[in-house]
């Protein structure tokens, strides 16, 4: 009898005519519409469709079970998902080279109960779980790829001993028209699988990279996820010890930290192999493979099957571990796709592995640098006695410091080490930033002798440098009124930032960190101006300090603006940042400084540090002839520096071929006398520094020329500038032809 084909059966017909040429291939296409009587044959659900399939194939062969073996992609193994009406929990797998099964996918031939061996047709019997008396296997072709697919069984002819070839042709009739149905529906069962896995793998991410801060309770945390992803009994992760050339575990399946250290060469057994060769090693046999080490087995009365074993990878493709998966729970050994699984959830493994081990190194790095803080802090520390004894003192009136001691001619590095905090606190006084700010005096005290002790003792940039910088800051606060032109906050910015701009300096320049690749250039050469933000940030600690902080009594919001303004004065005095802006500068002169322009006040507060950073070159020509003698006896040293390491030092640092007056002449002309012009165009009542760098610059123009010592040899001391200025200052006095006095 011929059943008329519904609209919906029709619209199937036509796919399957376009896909599977249905004309050619059988001239009676309505038998196989017996087969959508039971439901539309295209779903979603592989199993579903297999159900349909076998229902179908059981009526038309007269059998009293069919199934489908799946070959797997690898053509590694067969696989059956439904047997009869029922579909399994867990699949039925086993090898292709399993007797005749094997050899009907190989040769793409159908084979009976009758071609099967004895060992074979038992096994058979105990897979599916009945007495299999007849069966019929039948290859199932893809047509779009060629490839056999799947086997079509029967089992058990109703009424009958064996089954027909006209069963066999009814089979092969049967996925003419449905394999491509098939093979789509298992692609898409496929695709929704790998969907479900990314989304499993990104859920690993995240677990993975929540539990960064602990390896062992990372490492638990991949053993779960590997256990869980792949179905296994067993997992354990080995890192790789790279200095013992080890494989160590200390977390085993379960979660289990033991306090010793499992430690094994990482060059022997199955996880040292996949640690030397970095590729994954899938073993279907553990007892076979001669990797296999079968003495942990009998002492434990474990029983290892099958074995996964895959390398974790750095980010640079670098071995740092092993994990080992024992047992296949839901099949008899790992697939291909456990190994494709393995594969990506190796590289969350490693990266997570890596930066666990990365946080773990930062963070006891972060602890040796709050012990080696903890431990200058003591040492800086300043005692209550200290504080005490400054202030005992009491607030000395500038005037008593010095009659001249607000004037530009005064020389501050004529003032006694030990009496330079009290005249710090007499200028914060003078300039009224006590009452203004309320500032609590054991505070400022304490604050100025951790300045002082912050510093180091190069010949120039010392604490002596810092007290000279920060007394032209209140030279210039009074004799140019800068109150006029800056508000408060900035002044008292810019005078805490001349106390501190260089701070811990080391007597080597911003170059001599990069080339020598210290510590400070790791911290900050990324930003530019190393020692200044170093400079900058030891400031902040010495505010940070139990007592020392200045500010306690600002508001949340003026709190970080004079912290915003101290860095951005101290990072202007990197002289680079001063010939950045030097046109913009040029510029502010020639159109006049305008006091509600934000930029001119960041513009004036770059110029004023400047100037005080370079205030010795204002000085008097004696002042300044020694200071000189201080600076490249600086220089020297980081140019003798730069030898030990194979370094060629510029000529201002080379001692052997430094020319003092001629690099003093370039550097009075190129960077000190342009600044203080600027200096004078705003201001005209700070001409006179000018005039006496103009005048300096002179001297030195005339000393090149009269005294003749280039470079200077090693192991001896500036000194001898001492005795060339007396001997100059003698031949001057009898060098009639000449004005110049060197006093």
């Amino acid at each position: 009898m011929t059943t008329n084909p519904t609209k919906a059966q029709e619209q199937i017909l036509d796919v399957l005519e376009k896909h599977v040429s249905l004309y050619v291939l059988s001239p009676d296409p309505s038998l196989i519409l017996v087969l959508f009587t039971v439901g539309e044959l295209y779903d979603l659900d592989a199993a579903s469709l297999q159900l349909k399939v076998i229902r179908y194939l059981e009526k038309q062969t007269q059998s009293l079970c069919c199934c489908l073996l799946l070959v797997s992609e690898d053509n590694q193994q067969l696989s059956c998902q439904v047997v009869g009406h029922k579909v399994l929990k867990t699949e039925i797998s086993f090898p292709l080279t399993f007797g005749q099964f094997g050899q009907a996918v190989e040769k793409r031939q159908s084979i009976s109960l009758q071609d099967v061996t004895e060992e074979e047709h038992k096994q058979l019997n105990s897979t599916l779980g009945f007495e299999v008396l007849s069966m019929l296997c039948v290859p199932v072709e893809c047509r779009a790829t060629s490839k056999v697919v799947a086997l079509a069984c029967a089992f058990n002819k109703i009424d009958a001993d064996r089954h027909t070839e006209a069963d066999e042709h009814t089979v092969q009739h049967c996925f003419r028209y449905t394999s491509s149905v098939l093979t789509s529906t298992l692609a898409f069962q496929k695709e929704q699988r790998l969907k479900f896995e990314c989304q499993a793998l990104l859920q690993v991410a995240t677990n993975l990279f929540t539990h960064l801060d602990d390896v062992s309770v990372l490492l638990k945390e991949i053993i779960a996820e590997a256990r869980s992803l792949t179905s296994a009994e067993i997992c354990s992760v080995f890192l790789l010890d790279v200095v013992s050339h080890e494989l160590v575990a200390k977390v085993f399946d379960g979660g289990v930290v033991i306090d010793d250290e499992l430690r094994i060469p990482a060059d022997q057994g199955i996880a040292g192999h996949v640690a030397t060769t970095g590729e994954i090693l899938n073993i279907t046999d553990a007892y076979s493979h001669p990797l296999f080490y079968r003495a942990v087995d009998d002492s434990t009365g474990f029983k290892t099957r099958n074995i996964l074993c895959f390398p974790i990878k750095d980010g640079h493709g670098e071995v740092i571990g092993v994990a080992e998966l024992v047992n296949k729970t839901n099949g008899p050994w790992f697939t291909r796709l456990d190994e494709n699984l393995a594969t990506a959830f190796s590289i969350y493994c490693g990266i997570s592995i890596a930066h666990s081990l990365l946080y773990k190194r930062v963070a006891e790095a972060q602890f040796r640098s709050q012990l080696a803080n903890e431990m200058m802090k003591y040492h800086m520390m300043v005692s209550d006695e200290e504080v005490t004894r400054l202030l005992t003192v009491g607030i000395q009136c500038v005037g008593e410091i010095h009659p001249s001691f607000s004037s530009f001619t005064y020389t501050p590095r004529s003032l006694a080490d030990d009496s330079t905090p009290s005249a710090v606190i007499s200028m914060f006084e003078d300039m009224g930033f006590i009452n203004t700010y309320k500032i609590n005096m054991n505070t400022l005290a304490r604050f100025c002798l951790m300045v002082k002790r912050g510093y180091r003792d190069p010949p120039y940039h010392n604490w002596m440098h810092a007290f000279s910088v920060s007394h032209f800051c209140y030279l210039l606060c009074r004799n140019l009124e800068l109150s006029k032109y800056l508000d408060d906050m900035e002044l008292l910015a810019l005078f805490v930032s001349c106390m501190c701009h260089d701070l811990d300096h080391r007597g080597t320049n911003n170059s001599f960190q990069v080339t020598s690749k210290s510590v400070l250039a790791g911290l900050y050469s990324s930003e530019g101006s190393v020692l200044e933000r170093h400079h900058f940030a030891q400031a902040i600690a010495i505010l940070n300090t139990q007592g020392c902080n200045i500010f306690e009594k600002f508001s949340r919001k003026d709190y970080q603006r004079i912290l915003d303004l101290m860095r951005d004065i101290i990072l202007a005095t990197d002289l680079a940042h001063h010939l950045r802006i030097l046109k913009d500068l040029q510029n502010m002169a020639d159109v006049g400084y305008n006091t509600k322009d934000p930029q001119h006040h960041n513009l004036l507060l770059s110029l004023i540090m400047t100037s005080c950073d370079l205030s010795d070159q204002t000085k008097d020509w004696k002042t300044t002839w020694k200071i000189a003698g201080l600076i490249y006896k600086e220089f020297f040293s980081q140019g003798d520096l730069e030898k030990a390491m194979g370094n060629r030092p510029s000529e201002m640092m080379d001692r052997e071929k430094a020319y003092i007056p001629e690099l003093q002449t370039g550097f009075m002309e190129q960077i000190a006398m342009p600044i203080y012009k600027l200096l004078k165009d705003l201001f005209p009542r700070s001409a006179e520094l000018y005039d006496s760098v103009t005048s300096n610059r002179e001297q030195w123009g005339r000393v090149s020329h009269k005294l003749d010592v280039k470079g200077l040899p090693d192991n001896i001391s500036l000194d001898y500038l001492d005795a060339e200025f007396e001997q100059l200052q003698n031949g001057q006095t009898k060098d009639n032809d000449t004005n110049t006095s060197f006093s």
